[in-house]
């Protein structure tokens, strides 16, 4: 028996198709690169409208699925808060920050076989914070590191960036 197509068919391959490309496209705009709000040769710094938890979060997250281990985390802003208040200090510089301190033991380890003074740039270190008077932004940022020596070590220290924005990148693909 021939297989004969209903209208009610193509109705559905219709909605089916047309959702499947809205999904598609909306799946696309979410995981384009986010543009840097500051970057200079010594720093790149990104910007969402988000929670400071859910962004650190994603941070840890984007981290951990580079099979890289965070080394150490520094409260940097309960520090703030608490050397502030012995020292007299009354601003509020953030209602929280932290830096993420971790190495790619492969990258790490092409970074200093090329050069063993590379030694210098690990850990890598990305900073996630939301300024008092900012409340709702939250900011990532990493210092980018000095592209010097041999070639080889030069194409190493640009893969440790490689590394380091694709990580900030992928934390932030979720807002």
């Amino acid at each position: 028996m021939a297989n004969r197509h209903h209208p009610e068919d193509r109705l559905l391959q219709r909605i089916l198709i047309s959702t499947l490309l809205a999904g598609l496209l909306a799946f696309t705009a979410s995981t384009q690169a986010a543009e840097p709000f500051y970057k200079d040769d010594i720093r790149v710094t990104y910007k969402v409208k988000a929670n400071f938890k859910e962004v650190r979060d994603q941070l840890e997250t984007a981290i951990g699925s580079k099979g890289i281990k965070i080394n150490n985390v520094s409260y940097i802003g309960k520090m703030l808060i608490r050397t502030g208040k012995d020292l007299g200090f009354k601003k509020e510089v953030y209602t929280d920050a932290q830096a993420f301190e971790f190495c790619s033991a492969t990258v790490s380890r092409f970074t200093m076989e090329a050069d063993p003074h590379n030694i210098v740039f690990c850990p890598y270190i990305i900073s996630v914070y939301e300024l008092a008077d900012e409340k709702g932004t939250v900011y990532l940022s990493y210092r980018r590191p000095n592209i010097i020596g041999s070639e080889t070590s030069k194409k190493s220290l640009r893969d440790v960036e490689k590394l380091i924005d694709s990580i900030a990148q992928e934390a932030l693909s979720w807002f």
